[in-house]
C-alpha cells in the first residue's frame, strides 16, 4: 500500500461519510526523570513537519558538517514513513506498525509508546506539551507529550492521513483523502471548521498571518482565511500538489508533480514566477537567506533565487529525491530514495550539501528506501528509514 499512496495518479475521491470506528489505544511508558514535551517553540527543536508554521525548512542546528556517523538507531516494527519531530531532547515518530514512539534524543532509549488502529505515515507536531499525530485509522490524536496518554480523538474518515499536522495559535490544521482540509481546537479536538478540496489533500498546511495555505490532488494551491476556513484565493498547477508551501516574506514557495516549482504572491495568489524541473516533484521547499532549495525526482536537488526563481545551482543526490531538504548553517540536508549514483544500489542515503554551491560534503547512507525528510536538532540528523529503524547521525 506504501508505494501506491504515493503513485497514485491525480483523480478525484469518493467522499465518504461512515460511522466512527474505535481505534485501539495502547500506551506503552517507559520511566524517566525528565518531562519530555514541554516546549514547542522553534528555538527548542523542530517542533514539527518544515520546522514552523510557515514551513521554511529551516532547523536549529547546529549543523553536521563533516565525518557523519552513526549515534544511536532505533527498530520500530515496521516502515518509518513518518518524518520525526524534536523537542526538548526528545524525538517523536510514527511507524508503519501504528505506533507513536517517544525517544531519548541522545540515547535512543524508548520513553513510551502510543497505539493506534493503522499506519502513521503522518509526521507529528508537539506544541505545549501535547503530540498531535494522524493515523490511517481516521482519527488524528492528541498525546501528553510526558507520557504518551491521550487527551483526545477526533474521527475525520476511513481514508488515508499523508499530511502533516501544524499547529497555530491554539488550532490544529490537517488534511486527508477523504478531500477536505480540517481545523481543530488544540485543546479539545473539536471541529472548527472543514474546507472540500476537489481532491484528496496529501499536502501539510502552512499557517502564516491568519491565513492556511494549501495543496490537493486537484492540482491547486488554496489560500484560505486561519479563522474560518473561508477561501481567499486558488491556484491552478498543472497536476497534483502533494508538497507542502512554504511561506516567507509575502510569498508562497510550492512544487508540483507537473514538474515546476512556484512563487506566488501570498495575498493574491497571483504567479511572481516558476522554474521548471527536470522531473515530477512532491519535495516540499525550503527557504532561507533568499534562497529556494528543493529536490525533484530527476535525481538532483536545486538552489534557485527566492525573487526571480533563477537557478544558482544543482545537485545530484542519488534518485528520485522526493523528500524535503532542512537547512542548517549553511547546509542543505535531504534524502534520496535510492543511493544510485553512489553504487546503483536500493539503499536510501542522507546528503549534506554546501547551501552556497551545492557541493556535496557528505553523505550517509541507511538500510533502504527513505521516504522521511532529516531534521537537524543539536548537531545530530535525525530520519526514519523503510528498513524499519529511526537513525540518529552525529558528527565529529
Amino acid at each position: 500500500m506504501a508505494v501506491s499512496l504515493l503513485a497514485v495518479a491525480c483523480r478525484g475521491l469518493s467522499a465518504h461519510a461512515p460511522s466512527p470506528s474505535a481505534a485501539t489505544e495502547e500506551v506503552t511508558a517507559t520511566p524517566t526523570a525528565a518531562e519530555p514535551g514541554g516546549g514547542g517553540g522553534a528555538g527548542g527543536g523542530v517542533p514539527m513537519f518544515r520546522g514552523d508554521p510557515a514551513h521554511t525548512g529551516v532547523n536549529p542546528g547546529p549543523a553536521v558538517e563533516s565525518s557523519p556517523r552513526l549515534l544511536w538507531r532505533f527498530q520500530t516494527g515496521d516502515d518509518v514513513w513518518s518524518s520525526p519531530a524534536v523537542v526538548d531532547g526528545v524525538v517523536y515518530v510514527g511507524s508503519t506498525d501504528n505506533y507513536v514512539y517517544a525517544l531519548d534524543a541522545v540515547t535512543g532509549e524508548e520513553l513510551w509508546r502510543f497505539k493506534t488502529g493503522d499506519w502513521v505515515t503522518s509526521s507529528p507536531a508537539v506544541v505545549d506539551g501535547v503530540v498531535y499525530i494522524a493515523s490511517d485509522d481516521g482519527y488524528v490524536y492528541g498525546l501528553e507529550a510526558a507520557t504518551g496518554q491521550e487527551r483526545w480523538r477526533f474521527w475525520m474518515s476511513d481514508d488515508h492521513t499523508l499530511s502533516s499536522p501544524v499547529v497555530a495559535d491554539g488550532v490544529v490544521y490537517i488534511g486527508n483523502f477523504d478531500r477536505y482540509l480540517y481545523a481543530l481546537d488544540a485543546a479539545t479536538g473539536e471541529k472548527l471548521w472543514r474546507f472540500q478540496t476537489g481532491s484528496s489533500v496529501r499536502s501539510s498546511p502552512a499557517v502564516v498571518d491568519g491565513v492556511v495555505y494549501v495543496g490537493s490532488d486537484d492540482g491547486y494551491v488554496y489560500a484560505l482565511e486561519a479563522a474560518t476556513g473561508e477561501q481567499l484565493w486558488l491556484f491552478r498547477t498543472g497536476h497534483c500538489v502533494f508538497a507542502s508551501p512554504a511561506v516567507v516574506d509575502g510569498v508562497v514557495y510550492i512544487s508540483s508533480w507537473d514538474g515546476y516549482v512556484y512563487a506566488l504572491d501570498a495575498v493574491t495568489g497571483e504567479k511572481l514566477w516558476r522554474f521548471e524541473l527536470g522531473y515530477l516533484a512532491s519535495s516540499s521547499p525550503a527557504v532561507v537567506d533568499g534562497v529556494v532549495y528543493v529536490g525533484s525526482t530527476d535525481s538532483y536537488v536545486y538552489a534557485l533565487e527566492a525573487a526571480t526563481g533563477e537557478e544558482i545551482w544543482r545537485s545530484p543526490a542519488g534518485s528520485l529525491a522526493e523528500t524535503s531538504p532542512a537547512v542548517v548553517g549553511g547546509v542543505v540536508y535531504i534524502a534520496s530514495v535510492e543511493g544510485a549514483i553512489i553504487n546503483d544500489s536500493d539503499d536510501g542515503y542522507v546528503y549534506a550539501l554546501d547551501a552556497a554551491t551545492g557541493q556535496e560534503l557528505w553523505h550517509f547512507q541507511m538500510g533502504e528506501v527513505v521516504f522521511a525528510s532529516p531534521v537537524v536538532v543539536d548537531g545530530v540528523v535525525y530520519i526514519g528509514d523503510w528498513d524499519d529503524y529511526v537513525y540518529a547521525i552525529t558528527g565529529d
